[in-house]
């Protein structure tokens, strides 16, 4: 479609569209109240799982119980949930870059291992309405650990796997996804994430690239 040889960009939020909020919550967390960084955060990996409200089985207070109950923190809901989406902070600069595939007739998604939390996010950013499709493992059912999730995502989507670019901060998701065919780029900084979308889609990539060299 156009210069670009795939027809859909899906983009992760954490991370990826927005700095990554839950780790970086957790850790604000744990200096906060005079606990370890790793434990904090690995607690919360565990809990958003291990409860199911990652995929919508469980509830915020089930997460935010386990949590005090491995952490002995005793802060409220609400306190602990700002320290977290306070930092999911929407990168503006790759927002415009959504932009620029979208006018290329381009389709773009955000596929997000998210709570009902990336709603609260959008109803305060307001960024869904850049996007074709919202993919949210809370919404589906199902998230990124599952390799299946990928091809009910290209299933929903009505394109071939390796027509679908796939960006994550997570080399796991980003090799599960290819493992289903789907192209990836692996987000680690971002002059890095533009050369590579530039292989993909040459004008795109390379109209960004010099805002960081």
């Amino acid at each position: 479609m156009g210069s670009c040889s795939v027809d859909v960009v899906l983009f992760d939020f954490g991370g990826v569209l927005a700095d990554e909020g839950f780790v970086d919550g957790l850790a604000a967390i744990a200096e906060r109240y005079g606990k370890e960084r790793s434990l904090l955060v690995e607690t919360g990996f565990k809990a958003v799982r291990g409860t199911g409200w990652v995929v919508g089985k469980g509830t915020e207070k089930d997460f935010w119980r386990v949590v005090r109950d491995k952490t002995g923190i005793s802060a409220d809901d609400r306190e602990l949930r700002e320290e977290i989406l306070s930092r999911f902070r929407p990168r503006t600069w790759i927002f415009e870059v959504v932009k620029e595939l979208r006018l290329t007739g381009i389709t773009v998604g955000i596929l997000s291992d998210q709570t009902q939390w990336l709603d609260m996010l959008n109803e305060k950013y307001d960024f869904f309405k850049w996007f074709d499709h919202i993919f949210s493992s809370y919404h589906m059912g199902k998230s990124k650990q599952d390799e299946s999730h990928f091809d009910d995502v290209a299933a929903k989507l009505n394109v071939e796997p390796q027509r679908i670019l796939f960006v994550d901060d997570h080399k796991a998701n980003c090799e599960r996804a290819r493992n289903r065919g789907m192209k990836t780029i692996t987000y680690d900084d971002p002059a890095e994430f533009l050369k590579e979308l530039e292989k993909y889609c040459p004008d795109v990539g390379g109209k960004f690239y010099n805002v960081f060299i």
